[in-house]
């Protein structure tokens, strides 16, 4: 399957919701501590198992996480150490780039989620313990939300109600929020260790799974979130994202500071059924496909960049 090689370390990586073969990667250099950063473009080629760059632009801090429009088909939201959301038009040529440079975090961006229903907005997370709400046309945020007291690592949109969104803490509790109401309307308690991502099961809007540095996996149904739907163990190390499937209500893909990748079914015992090691460094980025059912990449501090279906080997070319 095919792998890029990336100048600096891996930090994030995206499928386009617009063209199956297309992602986005979000690098910085030295590990994100100090250094520069890029996002790059990347297109599966259609003939073999061959990455090509569309594109790559360059920034003076580390990008932390990249997120597409959910609107336009060429336009992507960068988060950046400096604490600045980069937006950039691949349509557009190299020196008309950025096309937006938002900035108001006092600290690093280190998560954003475009919204999938109202497709005109998106969330950033700092480690300033905010988190804010942006649309395109607007040069300041709409809103701030300010309730964790400490660094935000992940925002996710519910995928059915345009509204609710989730955000998940170093604090060790995950919000929800509406952004029609004054304050967060949940909180959940729910590791002891600080919560680095959290995402919304696409097919239930009550559920929502939030990973540790505790090493577990954990699903909420928001109804009643007193105890955890799943618990899932199996990561050596910290879990540093996860990403339910767009296509099968019961999968999620998580990725660890382990250098594995894990797929999990939360609704079977033995609920691990699939762990890809092909990483040599952290595991830090991962996706699914939403147009191409099976179809998954995971970045890492390895600089490399793996796209591969469910059930293949990501080293087999």
């Amino acid at each position: 399957m095919p792998v890029f090689k990336t100048p600096f370390n891996g930090y994030s990586v995206r499928f386009s919701p617009f063209y199956e073969s297309r992602l986005a990667v979000a690098t910085a250099q030295n590990f994100g501590i100090l250094g520069n950063g890029r996002v790059h473009v990347i297109d599966l080629a259609p003939t073999g198992p061959v990455i090509n760059e569309l594109v790559a632009f360059d920034t003076a801090d580390g990008v932390y996480d990249v997120a597409w429009s959910e609107s336009h088909d060429s336009v992507l939201a960068a988060a950046i150490a400096d604490g600045s959301i980069k937006v950039y038009d691949t349509a557009l040529p190299p020196q008309s780039n950025p096309v937006r440079s938002l900035k108001e975090h006092a600290r690093e961006v280190h998560g954003l989620d475009y919204n999938p229903t109202r497709r005109d907005s998106f969330l950033s997370a700092s480690w300033d313990d905010s988190v804010k709400l942006w649309t395109l046309d607007r040069p300041a945020s709409l809103r701030t939300f300010r309730e964790h007291a400490y660094c935000v690592y992940s925002v996710a949109w519910n995928p059915k109600h345009a509204d609710v969104f989730a955000s998940a803490s170093g604090d060790c509790t995950v919000r929800i929020w509406d952004v029609r109401e004054p304050g967060s309307t949940m909180i959940i308690p729910g590791h002891e260790h600080e919560i680095l991502s959290c995402d919304w099961n696409k097919y239930d809007e009550c559920l929502i799974a939030t990973a540790s540095v505790d090493k577990s996996i954990k699903i909420w149904d928001v109804r009643n979130y007193r105890v955890p739907v799943s618990v899932l163990n199996g990561h050596g190390y910290a879990v540093r994202k996860i990403k339910f499937s767009p296509h099968r209500r019961n999968l999620l893909v998580s990725c660890s500071y382990d250098m594995t990748v894990c797929l999990w079914d939360f609704m079977v015992e033995d609920a691990l059924v699939g762990r890809y090691d092909h990483h040599t460094e952290f595991a830090v980025g991962v996706d699914l496909s939403v147009l191409v059912d099976g179809l998954m990449a995971s970045t890492g501090w390895d600089e490399l960049v793996y796209v591969w279906q469910q059930g293949m080997d990501p080293r087999a070319s």
